[in-house]
């Protein structure tokens, strides 16, 4: 597989091809001209003097700070050392590289006025194996995920650490020789360029969406076990019935599961049918259905982020009157957009997952018909599947704590420069995390499904 940057066309899959795979990534041509032509606007920047944010100022509180030209290259490195400070366990192998992918293409939109070579370094490091040591907590999503990205620019100077193709953690510098590689030397914005931007939320996002669109289909199959097992109703997924509402998630997934489940036997044909179903059969598609439409939302708005320019100042050439309004401040590293999907998927897998936990109750409890207590061969001697429900509900009260919306804990920082920040790492890292206590619920309801 060949992924090619040009700042336009990254998908999720390509995200997801380089966690779990070794894709050959390049640079396009057209990317290439784009830099080095903002990259000659930051070069005229500072051969006529001018001062401009970002270029030859201060950062954040101290934007009013000027700086000299002859320590504009300095200013860069003590950014990045400075802001790689992050806390926790490292990032894993797989998002670490979604994450350099990501930052890649959005340096080569051709926005931000950076070497070439930059992109080049972290296609190098893709190609080669070579992936930097990045704690994952530090970011407060504005602006953007300063902290990782600073971890992650390290090695680049031949700073910090990294992992080889082997996966063995060495230090960077003897990496990079024993791969040929050469430490780069950061320019004017260089170094703000490469830490200024949304790439760790998307790259936890996009694995995450990716899992969760996975597992979401995995929950209607199971469910359909469970609907079996309980001997239940067909009617509700009639498609007559979605189109009088017509929400489309809601369609969607009872359509799926109408197709599933309506070869089955037991849900055809089976006696003693009770005249409804509780809510947590009878109303899967209402309860699923927004869900899924959640997780298309959030689909859709990584794939506009992992093709946007999120870097602060932006360089617009501005080739008939030169000088006029080329480089602008402006927010685009705000991950607000990221974190308010994120939080609200992680409301969805605590919805579809209280549902699951339900049906289990349902399928487990005494003076069920057509089943014994608990699904046990011999109740009272053996209590069957009781604690297989009571793994589910444990699992269930810790994702009931991933609903607390992240991005609604705004921090001032800076000196109130940053005085509102998305959390958007945050609230990514809090998605990716439920994913595990979702799926366990999952599968303690096939475990009592598949029994019954």
């Amino acid at each position: 597989m060949n992924i090619v940057l040009d700042g336009t066309t990254l998908n999720i899959n390509d995200v997801c091809a380089v966690i779990y795979g070794n894709p050959v990534v390049s640079i396009a041509e057209s990317a290439k001209e784009k830099m080095k032509l903002s990259r000659s606007i930051v070069d005229r920047i500072i051969s006529n003097k001018e001062i401009v944010y970002g270029i030859n100022t201060g950062f954040g509180a101290l934007a009013e700070v000027e700086i000299d030209e002859d320590e504009l290259s300095q200013l860069q490195y003590n950014l990045i050392r400075s802001h790689a400070c992050g806390t926790g366990n490292l990032m894993t192998i797989g998002l670490t590289r979604a994450m350099m992918l990501i930052r890649a293409n959005s340096l080569a939109k051709g926005y931000s006025g950076v070497q070439t070579r930059l992109v080049e370094g972290l296609v190098d490091f893709l190609n080669l194996g070579i992936t930097p040591c990045v704690p994952e907590i530090g970011s407060l999503g504005a602006s953007g995920d300063l902290a990782p990205l600073s971890h992650m620019a390290l090695p680049l100077i031949g700073e910090g650490s990294c992992y080889g193709k082997n996966g063995v953690q060495s230090e960077s510098r003897d990496i990079l020789l024993s791969n040929g590689l050469e430490k780069i030397e950061l320019k004017a914005k260089d170094g703000l360029s490469l830490i200024n931007g949304t790439a760790q939320s998307s790259a936890i996002l996009c694995s995450a969406a990716s899992k969760i669109e996975k597992l979401f289909l995995i929950s209607e199959i199971i469910f359909c076990l469970s609907l079996e097992s309980k001997n239940g109703r067909i009617e509700p997924f009639y498609s007559r019935i979605h189109q009088a509402r017509n929400h489309n998630g809601q369609g969607v997934v009872a359509e799926r599961i109408y197709q599933m489940i309506s070869s089955s036997n037991i849900v055809m044909n089976g006696k003693d049918k009770p005249v409804q179903d509780p809510y947590s059969f009878r109303c899967v598609p209402q309860i699923h259905g927004p869900s899924w439409d959640r997780l298309l939302r959030l689909k859709e708005a990584l794939e506009v982020e992992i093709n946007s320019a999120t870097d602060n100042p932006l360089i617009f050439p501005n080739l008939r009157n030169p000088g006029e309004n080329e480089v602008l401040s402006q927010g685009n590293f705000h991950g607000e957009v990221l974190a308010l999907a994120a939080d609200a998927l992680a409301v969805s897998l605590f919805e579809i997952g209280s549902c699951s936990e339900r049906r289990m109750d349902q399928l487990l409890g005494l003076n069920r018909k057509h089943l014994p207590p608990f699904l046990a061969q011999d109740s009272g001697l053996e209590s069957g599947f009781m604690i297989v429900h009571y793994a589910a509900a444990a699992n269930l009260s810790l994702l009931h704590g991933r609903i607390l919306p992240r991005g609604a804990f705004s921090t001032p920082t800076s000196a109130g420069q940053e005085d509102h920040v998305s959390m958007s790492a945050t609230a990514a890292l809090n998605l990716h995390q439920a994913i595990d206590e979702f799926s366990n619920i999952l599968a303690c309801e096939a475990l009592i499904a598949s029994e019954a």
